[in-house]
């Protein structure tokens, strides 16, 4: 499994609710950092990020890019309020899990989540 299929299979793991999936993906050393979390572990991130997933009504990965153990991902979303935002992660994968993600928040956007044929 390529580091980019490891992202997408994280990806759909939250988006899926599939918590079993999410724990095999995550080294037991993961580290999760963003404006609302200051390196949090996997228990933590599990406990606490993992399930708002259910907030988003729709997620749409527009690049996807792998340098070296890094993936690069931005992505839109629209919120179950409507509200519409794009956020970009930066995703550390090393054999077939994931050791550390920055997310880092982008703003809002107008308009629905275009569907550009990149897909899950």
């Amino acid at each position: 499994m390529s580091e980019t299929d490891v992202v997408r299979a994280m990806f759909q793991a939250f988006l899926a609710h599939d918590c079993v999936t999410a724990e095999r993906l995550l080294d037991e050393d993961f580290v999760f950092t963003s404006p609302q979390d200051d390196h949090i572990g996997k228990a933590e991130f599990l406990a606490r990020c993992f399930p708002t997933a259910g907030r988003f009504r729709v997620v749409e990965i527009l690049a996807l890019r792998s340098v070296d153990d890094d993936v690069f991902v931005l992505y839109e979303y629209e919120l179950t309020t409507g509200a519409r935002s794009r956020n970009v992660e930066v995703i550390t994968v090393r054999g077939a899990t994931i050791v550390e993600t920055q997310v880092f928040f982008g703003g809002s956007v107008r308009g629905g989540v275009e569907h550009r044929g990149i897909g899950w």
